[in-house]
C-alpha cells in the first residue's frame, strides 16, 4: 500500500507549527510498519533547501486558469531522511523565505495542481492521497471533479484537520484558477458564499481525521463556521491522537540539550539544563521555572499573559520564561515586564529549535492555557522531558493530561482560558513544587508512551478500511 502525504510543512524541512512535526514523523512510522509512505511539499527558499543538494525528477508547466507556470519536481540527492520527500518547485510562487503569507491562494493552488499533474505521470497511481489542512484541501475536490484528474476518481482521499480555524477562503471570482470541472458541482467548493478549501475537502474526502478524539467532538460545536458541515459528514470522521517522534524527543540522546539524562539521572539532568537557562536569562534557579513555548496568538491564550504574569510575578515566588512570537502588541507588553521583574522573568521573541529543547529539559512546568488546541504536541514533549504541564482542559490537552487531583494524575488542569483560572493553576504549580511527590511525578511522566507507534497503526487501520475501493 502506498500513501502520498500532501502538506505545506514537514520537519525538519519547513516548520511553522505542529503540522510540520506530524508530517515529519507519521510517514516514518508508517514505513516502519510496512506501508510505503512519502511526502509531497512545496520547495521554499530556506535554510534546509539552501544547505542541501537536489536532483530534478520532472519538469513541467501547470496552469492557473490561462496563466502558465513552469515547475519542477525535486528530490534530495542524498537519502538523509527516513522517508521520501518530493518537492514542488514553482519559482514564481513557492520559492519564498516564508511558508505562509496573506496572499497564498495562488501559491498553494499551484502546489496542489502541480502535485496532481505529476502523480498522473507515475506508472502506478498512489493508493491513498492523504491531505493535511486547507493548504491541500482542494485536492480531494479536484480528484473527484476535475476532468483532467478523472483517473483519480476511484483513488481514496483522506483529510486530516490540524486546525479548523484556518480554512483558506477565497472569492468565487477566482474559481477559474481551478482545473476545469462540471460547473453544476461548484457548490462543493462553496461555504457561506465563498470558496472554502477546508469545507470542500470535508465534503469530498473519503475519510476525515482530526488530531485528537476530543477535538473531533469539539468541532461539532465550535469549528469557525463549519459545525453544521462536520455534523453532516460525521459518519466519515475519526479522531486519532497525534504521537511524537521519540527518536527526536529523547532526553538520553538529544544533542540540543545541555546535559542528557534518563529517568535514573533525571534530577541532575534537569538541574543542569535549568541552571543554563537561569544563567542565560538571569533567573533564580532556586525558584520553580514556568515556561511557555508557542505562538503569541488568541487561540493560545497569549492575550491574557500580560495580566497573568503581572499578577503572578508580583508574588516573586517563581520564574517565567517565554519563547515565542506573534501579536506585536502582546510581544511589546511582554517584553516590557523584563525591567519590572528582573531576575524572575525573561522572553525570547522569535523561535529557536535548540532553545526550545533546552526549555523542555530545564523547565519545571510548561504553561498551555490554549483556547483551541486540536492536539498539542508541546505537552507531550514536556512529559517526555519530565516537565509537568499546566493546561486548559480542551482538545488534545484534555486527552493527554490528567490532573493531579484524580487517581494516577500527573498534570495541572484548569477549566477555561481566563486570568483567574490560569493564575490559580500556576499557584497550584508553585505549591506543588515543594511537595515530596514532585520528583516522583517528574519521573513517572517520562515513562508515558506518546510515541507514534499506536497512532500510525490507527492510520493504517483507517487506510485499510478503504480497501474495497483499492
Amino acid at each position: 500500500m502506498t500513501i502520498t502525504h500532501l502538506s505545506a510543512e514537514c520537519y525538519p524541512i519547513a516548520k511553522v507549527g505542529g503540522l510540520a512535526d506530524v508530517v515529519g514523523a507519521l510517514p516514518k512510522y508508517l514505513n516502519e510498519l510496512g506501508v510505503n509512505s512519502h511526502v509531497i511539499m512545496p520547495f521554499y527558499n530556506n535554510n534546509f533547501t539552501n544547505s542541501h543538494n537536489f536532483i530534478t525528477l520532472h519538469q513541467g508547466v501547470l496552469h492557473l486558469g490561462a496563466t502558465p507556470y513552469e515547475y519542477q519536481v525535486l528530490k534530495l540527492k542524498d537519502d538523509i531522511l527516513e522517508f521520501d520527500v518530493f518537492f514542488i518547485h514553482v519559482p514564481e510562487l513557492l520559492f519564498k523565505d516564508y511558508v505562509y503569507s496573506a496572499f497564498d491562494t495562488e501559491r498553494f493552488l499551484a502546489f496542489q495542481i502541480a502535485a496532481l499533474d505529476w502523480l498522473l505521470l507515475q506508472e502506478n497511481l498512489t493508493d491513498v492521497v492523504h491531505c493535511h489542512d486547507h493548504h491541500t484541501g482542494l485536492v480531494p475536490f479536484m480528484m473527484q471533479e476535475s476532468h483532467k484528474y478523472a483517473s483519480f476518481k476511484n483513488t481514496p482521499s483522506v483529510l486530516t484537520i490540524h486546525n479548523a480555524q484556518y480554512q483558506g477562503w477565497f472569492s468565487h471570482d477566482l474559481v477559474g484558477l481551478i482545473p476545469e470541472f462540471n460547473f453544476d458541482n461548484v457548490g462543493l467548493l462553496d461555504w457561506y458564499h465563498v470558496i472554502n478549501p477546508l469545507a470542500a475537502a470535508i465534503k469530498c474526502a473519503w475519510r476525515i481525521t482530526t488530531v485528537s478524539p476530543s477535538y473531533m467532538e469539539e468541532l461539532r460545536q465550535k469549528a469557525n463556521g463549519l459545525e453544521d458541515l462536520l455534523q453532516h459528514e460525521f459518519a466519515k470522521c475519526k479522531g486519532i491522537l497525534n504521537g511524537i517522534d521519540t527518536e527526536v524527543w529523547n532526553t538520553e540522546t538529544d544533542a540540543f540539550i545541555i546535559k542528557n539524562y534518563t529517568t535514573e539521572t533525571l534530577e541532575a539532568g534537569k538541574q543542569a539544563n535549568k541552571k543554563w537557562l537561569c544563567d542565560t536569562f538571569n533567573l533564580d534557579s532556586n525558584k520553580p521555572l514556568i515556561a511557555f513555548i508557542g505562538r503569541l496568538v488568541h487561540e493560545k491564550g497569549s492575550d491574557l499573559f500580560p495580566e497573568v504574569f503581572q499578577t503572578i510575578l508580583q508574588q516573586r515566588q517563581c520564574n517565567i520564561l517565554l519563547l515565542g512570537s506573534g501579536h506585536q502588541e502582546v510581544e511589546y507588553q511582554l517584553n516590557a515586564f523584563k525591567d519590572q521583574f528582573t531576575g524572575l522573568y525573561n522572553t525570547f521573541i522569535g523561535y529557536d529549535e535548540k532553545l526550545s529543547h533546552i526549555i523542555y529539559a530545564g523547565a519545571d512546568f510548561l504553561l498551555m492555557p490554549s483556547r483551541v488546541e486540536p492536539c498539542g504536541l508541546n505537552q507531550m514533549y514536556a512529559l517526555k522531558y519530565g516537565t509537568i504541564p499546566i493546561v486548559n482542559k480542551i482538545g488534545g490537552l484534555k486527552d493527554t493530561v490528567k490532573d493531579l487531583s484524580v487517581p494516577n494524575g500527573f498534570g495541572i488542569c484548569h477549566d477555561g482560558a481566563t486570568v483567574s483560572e490560569i493564575c490559580n493553576a500556576i499557584n497550584r504549580a508553585i505549591s506543588f513544587y515543594g511537595d515530596p511527590k514532585f520528583n516522583q511525578i517528574q519521573h513517572d511522566i517520562m515513562t508515558i508512551d506518546h510515541s507514534w507507534h499506536a497512532s500510525a497503526q490507527a492510520y493504517i487501520n483507517l487506510y485499510n478500511s478503504l480497501k474495497p475501493a483499492l
